[in-house]
Parts: C-alpha cells; structure tokens; sequence
C-alpha cells in the first residue's frame, strides 16, 4: 500500500491499532481523536484516504461527508461505527462514503478495503455533492428492530443502502417472522418515495382486475408490496405479468415477499418464470435468526428498551437467561423474539429477567424447527451451495470484498465449535475430542473466533 490515510476515532486501542498495521503496510498515517483536527487535515490537502468512526466527542463522523465531498471529491472515506443498525449504512451511503464496516470489524477485511480505496481513488466526477442526510423521525429510528453486527445482517444492510433510490424491483426472501415486511417498508421509508403512499398488496386483493386497478391507483408513485407472492394462484400470476407490462411513468415501485424459495415452484410448474423475472430486480435474502445468534442479545435488548419506553418496567436480562436465549432456536424467528421480551417485561418476577422467568415463556410456545428452505434429506454441500450463491447475490453483481475464503472459513467453522461445545456441555477436552482435533487448537480458535464457552451439565 502507498499513500497517507487519516484515521479518526475516539478509541485510543483502535487508533494505535489500525496506526500499527497501516503503518506496516507502507502507509503514512495521521490519527486524531477530534473530527475538527480531520477537518483541518482535509482543508490542507492532506491525505489520500480517511478512515472515521461516526459518533466523536465533537460530532458525527457522517454528517462531515458533504463537506468532505466538497472539499476533496477525489478523496475517499471509509466509516466504521459501533452503530449496528441499517441506518448507520443508509446514511453513510448516501453520504456517499466509498465504504461501510461495522464494529467490531475484521482488521484483514478492512486493509484490504483500503488497499483497494487508495488504488482506484476517486475521480471528482464519480462523486456528487450530498447537501443532505437522511434525518427520520427518532421514533421510526427507535421502533425499528433491524439490528444486527452479524456478516449476514451487515451485507443485507449494505444492499438495503445501494437499492433504496432506484427504481429496481426488489423479491425479499426469508422466513417467516424474520422482518421482511420491515425491510421493504425501510426501503420506502428512506428513500426518495417516502412522501408517497406504502401499499401492501393481499392475493385476495388481486384477484379481480377491478382489484388490480384499485391497488395500483392506491399506490400511485409510492410502493407497492405484494405480500407472499408465492401463495397467488395463476390467473392472479397472469393478471399481475400485464399489470406490471403496463406501468407507465409514475408509477409504484414494485416490491415483493416471499417464505418459499421460488425457483423451485418455477421448477414444479406452479408459478411463472415471466413474473419470477419481473419482480427479480434485487433479491434480498433474510437469514433466519437461528443463523445469526449473535444477534438475538442484540436484538432482546432494542425490544426491551422499547418495552420500557412504552410504559412497561424497566428490566435486564441476567446472564442464565441470556444463555438460554442464544441457545434457544427461536423458529418464529425474530417476531418471536420480540414477543417473549414484551411479555417478559411485564411478567418477570424481578427487575433481572431470570432463566426461569425465560423458560416460562418460551414453554408454551413452540420449540419445532420451521422447514430449512432446502429440499428433504439434502447433502450439505448442497445446502453449504445455495448459502454460498446467496451470499454472492447479495452483492447485486459485484463481487465480494477479496478474502471471501477465510470469511467463508470462519462463517462455517464458528457454528461448528459453537454447536459441538454446546453438545459437550462446555467440556473442552471433550469437544476437542468430538471434533478430532487438538485442545490446544480448540483453545485457540476458541479465542480467534470469540467464541463464549459456558461449562454446565448438557440438559437433555
């Protein structure tokens, strides 16, 4: 790497730390805890890259973007913030930040990510000016649970920020419960749509051309959601292929839900290819919440915030209770999560929400694993396939940041130790020995990977 970066963040450990390894890479740096001191480089014409945390003592590292682009169009900034929600990457794309990471972020993703900045470098015309950021209304902000540090979850954000001001149709995949209705509403909400009206469509509402007509003049340029689009029988199918034939200008953005994997129903003959086509501009995969754990503590602690906000006491989860929840697979996904904390706040024996306070709840509710999304009695090279092809569709053509080797490693390897650790009820020599592997190497990767070992007798 050549060339001189700016780092700002008020974390003395990650200011030492990416100083240390930039530094070893060839690069100059400058750091600085203050967003005026970066300002001031900027003005001077110092640096070719800035890497910037977002909330600082004296700002906020996003809302420096405009001036930035108006300063130095050519110079490219890279945010990292502890911020895990979809709004930090919204706003810094449209503050049109070269790119966005999350924390804790990987230290080889994001070298690599600035080797690649400072290599192409941006030319004044690729960059427009941003006089503005969107600002929602705090409560929208608040209310919305999509949180999330996971891989998964941030690449969805990343997606959500790239596709929200065009005019693509957009086929949202997933679960149920897992938040796709939120997304699609996320996507309106901040986008340049959002003073127009948000439709969701029924497959009943659709079943008449009279219902069609009546839809459509309801939406108007705003969106249009149809939901559940694989549950429309073919005359409904048909009826929406010359719908969408016949936008004009101004009409809705088109989105669509779906818990069925509709390729598949192409392939049995019970839905169209030509409507499969029309609504696949961006496809948008939501991952099951039992496949990104380390979201769900994340996740329990937004809903209950909320809980309080809302008048219910104010409650904490003690750590046996947030065990369970992590263990837990949780298959209405996180609408069910959100309503065990709201009954939690308001049945807890005590300001700690116990285990036994957790285990009340979720007894009576229910513990099956909903369907995988793959085919009965598929390898797992096959199902290991289609994760890997969905991970590739979500960078909408593009390729994945280089490194996709050790990411795809870890993704796959951190499960593994977590689920044969729980088996072994914590017992390291034991997992070690399952897995056919070294203790020490366990260890090892255990620390790598942060990885949480609890020791206790395995509940059958």
């Amino acid at each position: 790497m050549d060339g001189t970066v700016l780092v700002a963040d008020d974390d003395r450990t990650i200011r030492t730390v990416l100083t240390q390894a930039l530094t070893r890479a060839g690069c100059k740096v400058h750091a600085t805890s203050s967003l005026m001191t970066l300002q001031r480089w900027v003005e001077e014409g110092k640096g070719d890259l800035v890497i910037t945390d977002v909330i600082m003592p004296d700002g906020n590292g996003i809302e420096q973007l405009p001036r930035i682009s108006q300063l130095r169009p050519e110079l490219p900034v890279i945010v990292i913030s502890a911020q895990n929600t979809i709004m930090t990457a919204i706003q810094a794309t449209e503050a049109d930040a070269w790119d966005y990471l999350p924390k804790p972020f990987d230290l080889p993703d994001l070298m690599k990510r600035a080797a690649k900045a400072l290599e192409t470098r941006r030319k004044p015309a690729s960059r427009p000016l941003v006089t503005s950021i969107t600002q929602p209304p705090r409560e929208m902000v608040e209310d919305l649970p999509l949180v999330g540090r996971t891989t998964a979850m941030q690449s969805l954000y990343r997606l959500v920020a790239r596709v929200m001001n065009t005019d693509l149709p957009v086929l949202i995949t997933g679960e149920s419960g897992t938040g796709k209705s939120l997304i699609a509403k996320a996507i309106h909400d901040f986008s340049d749509r959002r003073d127009q009206p948000f439709v969701v469509a029924q497959a009943a509402e659709l079943a008449t051309p009279a219902g069609i007509a009546a839809l459509k003049a309801r939406a108007r340029s705003g969106t249009l959601v149809l939901d559940e689009v694989a549950d429309y029988d073919e005359d409904t199918q048909a009826s929406l292929v010359r719908m969408i034939d016949g936008f004009g200008e101004g009409a809705p953005r088109l989105m669509a839900t779906s818990q069925v994997d509709l390729t598949r129903r192409i392939e049995d003959g019970q839905f169209r290819q030509a409507l499969y086509y029309r609504l696949g501009g961006v496809t948008i995969p939501v991952p099951p919440l039992r496949e990104r754990v380390e979201d769900i503590l994340l996740l329990a602690e937004h809903f209950l915030a909320r809980a309080s906000r809302d008048g219910a006491p104010s409650r904490n989860l003690s750590g046996e209770a947030k065990e369970l929840m992590r263990a837990y697979s949780w298959p209405g996904n996180v609408r069910q999560l959100e309503n065990t904390i709201r009954r939690l706040s308001v049945t807890a024996s005590g300001d700690d929400i116990s285990r036994a306070d957790v285990e009340l709840v979720l007894g009576n509710q229910p513990a099956a694993e909903p369907a995988r999304g793959g085919p009965e009695g598929e390898k797992l090279s096959a199902s290991v396939a289609r994760h890997l092809q969905r991970y590739f569709d979500l960078h909408g053509g593009a390729l994945p940041p280089p490194g996709v080797y050790q990411r795809i490693l870890r993704e796959i390897e951190a499960p593994l130790l977590e689920i044969a650790l729980d088996a072994t009820g914590g017992n390291q020599a034991r997992c070690a020995d399952l897995l056919g592997i070294n203790r020490n190497t366990l260890r090892k990767k255990i620390t790598d990977l942060d990885i949480r070992v609890t020791r206790r007798r395995k509940l059958m």
